[in-house]
């Protein structure tokens, strides 16, 4: 007999229950961490794939995929795993990474109301298949019983096809009549219900007519004019949600007892922060310690570090680049710059908003007039017939023949084939009122550092050295990571250049590069630092031993098709104007180089929003074009705005437009096509005016039937399609 071990039972019920407890916290403690980084610097599938090999070579992490269009990262990792514990594995593959609050960005992760609309279409186009064939035996001679049975079935598949696919549109109508007010939906829903309704009353009559097929085809239709303007839609999102993501969400707070680490939330004004190198700023203050670099271009967008020492000033937002640094706190929370930047976005895109397109002032107009029309049909020929089937019928063949499916389809079938045609181009169309609204724009206002130019320094006299030089600049540019020893280290690599043999490289923050050759001590970095005197250009100074100093001048580079954009649109008779947060030479320089008359330079976000607003002021229509996170509030007050693909997610989605390729060369394209879409638009409401004026008196007239008025109105909503289509 064998016996069973029981492990000691006890008398205290705590004791009893601890390892249940136990058991039960395991089971709901998280099993895994979920972080979200941005990756502002990848730009291409081989960029994806070097950060996923790198990410997903730790053992901590199991699962990473990046997306390119968001430029983010998603990571699956053990659950104590934090983005501080990750983000050097994506710094060690070459590229830059922020962590990213997920939860600020949970409302654009699903789009519930796209799949709803294809669902519902998809429902309308199976039943009005089916519904067709039945027809068609109807319309070949099918009488008596034959005729009610298919009738009958029609109605079996129509009912619940249009109460399930129609309920957009009744849903809105409703809503607009409980608010005693007029849209679109209004007559599309009486149309659709009255079609029913009279096909049902006739079937039960064993009536020769039934327009089942005539109520599914216009839902169908409809439904796919509403589907085709809300993927242009859905693209957009806020970028205020965007800025609000880029806040640091936890912080090292310095005090008596050494550091912790607090969430942002928790910081008050005064408190001392510790910002390791390649940490954003989590607050606005003053530096008390350290020495680094920052880049500021959250603020000016421009690229190049700036020296950061003890009394300086920070931004929330703004990243160091090189050594420790400890801030005292001036603004936290909502009261940062990044909070106010976001606030003004947000104003901004509010704006935009109150837009009113084509199509919504042809509603205004059109719901109400069908509306009288249908109406007077019906009581006139109640009145003359005394009979209420037939003035039904004429009512119902009024609403269907105006039924708006061609003004429904009119934006959305231009908007969607003029996006192709400049996707094809290298241009994303994101908002569906961008089109109408470029074609008006008289006025294109272009940031300079990232839009009209590459972003990154070039080396322009690496000629005026000799190799002994190039050498020993290279091995001290090969210890550092700043965007000038980048350049350089390129540059001289390119030219075949192999580092000198230097001993004690070391980064000074700030400052630059020492070493030691052959007994002297040599140094590559700032002229204050190294020695050097005044330049009319960006300069790394080089002094070797106790020779002079000598200067590595860099200049930034223009983006492709910078010259011949600007040209066409000035050609094409639009005003072009630079504003930048460089420096006034720097800007005047450039605006000269490209024949740019009115510029505007040391520009703050704030200070671009209301030059953006002074000129709407006076009449102008704005096209902005940045890329920068202080072009944001810019691209969402101007009347319509164009990023590149390159541009941080919050510039990105506040612009109307995306550029997918390097090359500005499409902007005036994408404006020539902005105004053909225009007329597009404009010839498609004419089409269906016309069709109504000659449509409209056969159907008060009575010489057209529910089916006639149906068949009619698939024909304009054909016919405003194919002429969208010629924009292809």
């Amino acid at each position: 007999m064998t016996a069973t071990l029981r492990p000691p039972t006890s008398a205290c019920p705590a004791c009893a229950a601890a390892p249940a407890a136990e058991a039960m916290a395991a089971l709901n403690a998280p099993t895994e961490a979920h972080i979200v980084l941005s990756l502002p610097t990848i730009h291409c599938a081989a960029c994806m794939s070097k950060v996923e090999r790198a990410l997903n070579a730790s053992p901590d992490v199991h699962s990473a995929r990046v997306n390119l269009t968001l430029k983010r990262v998603s990571i699956e990792a053990d659950a104590d795993v934090t983005a501080a514990d990750v983000i050097p594995l994506v710094e060690g593959a070459g590229y830059e990474a922020h962590e990213l609050d997920s939860s600020a960005l949970s409302a654009t992760t699903t789009d519930k109301a796209g799949r709803d609309l294809l669902m519902r279409l998809a429902v309308a186009g199976f039943a009005a298949m089916n519904v067709m064939l039945l027809s068609v035996a109807v319309w070949s001679g099918a009488e008596g019983q034959t005729r009610d049975l298919f009738h009958w079935i029609s109605a079996a598949i129509v009912l619940p096809a249009v109460a399930f696919s129609g309920m957009p549109f009744f849903r809105n109508a409703w809503n607009a009549l409980s608010a005693r007010s007029l849209n679109m939906d209004v007559p599309i829903s009486l149309a659709i219900l009255l079609a029913v309704g009279t096909s049902l009353w006739e079937t039960s009559l064993s009536g020769e007519h039934a327009y089942f097929d005539a109520a599914i085809a216009l839902t169908f239709f409809l439904l796919t004019g509403r589907y085709l303007d809300h993927r242009t839609r859905s693209v957009a999102r806020s970028a205020a949600e965007e800025l609000a993501a880029l806040e640091v969400p936890r912080a090292w707070r310095v005090t008596e007892d050494g550091e912790e680490q607090v969430s942002a939330s928790a910081l008050a004004v005064g408190d001392l922060i510790r910002v390791r190198p390649g940490g954003r700023m989590p607050v606005d203050g003053e530096i008390t310690q350290g020495c680094s670099e920052l880049d500021r271009s959250l603020l000016t967008g421009e690229t190049l570090p700036v020296f950061a020492e003890p009394g300086r000033t920070v931004s929330a937002g703004e990243v160091n680049l090189t050594g420790p640094l400890v801030v005292r706190a001036s603004a936290v929370g909502r009261d940062t710059s990044l909070h106010r930047m976001a606030d003004l976005v947000a104003v901004a895109e509010s704006g935009r908003s109150r837009y009113t397109s084509l199509a919504d002032r042809a509603a205004k107009l059109y719901a109400p007039g069908v509306h009288i029309l249908s109406a007077l049909a019906f009581l006139g020929w109640l009145a003359f017939t005394g009979d209420l089937r037939v003035a039904l019928n004429i009512a119902a063949a009024v609403l269907i023949i105006t039924c708006p499916c061609a003004l429904g389809l009119a934006v959305p079938a231009v908007t969607t084939a003029a996006s192709g045609r400049l996707f094809k181009r290298g241009l994303l169309i994101k908002d569906a009122t961008a089109l109408e609204r470029l074609a008006q724009v008289d006025t294109v206002v272009f940031d300079k550092t990232g839009t009209l130019t590459a972003g990154a320094p070039d080396l322009t006299n690496l000629g005026d050295f000799p190799r002994r030089d190039l050498e020993i600049a290279l091995a001290l540019a090969e210890g550092s990571s700043h965007p000038l020893s980048l350049s350089l280290t390129a540059a001289a690599r390119d030219a075949g250049v192999k580092p000198a043999a230097i001993s004690n490289v070391a980064e000074v923050p700030g400052h630059g590069t020492p070493g030691l050759w052959r007994g002297q001590e040599v140094r590559l970095g700032r002229a204050a630092w190294v020695g050097g005197g005044q330049s009319p250009q960006t300069a790394a100074w080089l002094r070797i031993g106790d020779s002079p100093a000598q200067a590595f001048l860099f200049t930034d580079r223009l983006r492709d098709g910078a010259e011949e954009a600007v040209h066409a649109l000035k050609t094409a008779g639009l005003k072009v104007v630079l504003i930048s947060g460089d420096t006034s030479p720097a800007v005047e320089a450039l605006a000269g180089r490209l024949g740019i008359t009115q510029w505007m330079a040391e520009a703050l976000p704030q200070d671009k929003v209301q030059r953006i607003a002074a000129m709407t002021d006076e009449g102008a229509h704005v096209l902005m074009v940045g890329d920068g996170l202080n072009d944001t509030a810019a691209l969402a007050a101007a009347h319509a705005s164009i990023s590149p693909a390159s541009a941080l997610d919050a510039a990105r989605v506040a612009s109307d437009i995306v550029l997918l390729g390097g090359t500005l060369a499409p902007i005036p394209e994408a404006v020539q096509t902005a105004r053909k879409a225009t007329r597009r638009i404009r010839e498609n409401f004419t089409m269906a005016t016309w069709y109504n004026v000659i449509a409209v008196p056969l159907a008060v007239a009575g010489l057209c039937s529910p089916l006639i008025a149906a068949l009619a109105m698939s024909a304009s909503s054909i016919t405003v399609s194919l002429n969208a289509l010629r924009l292809r």
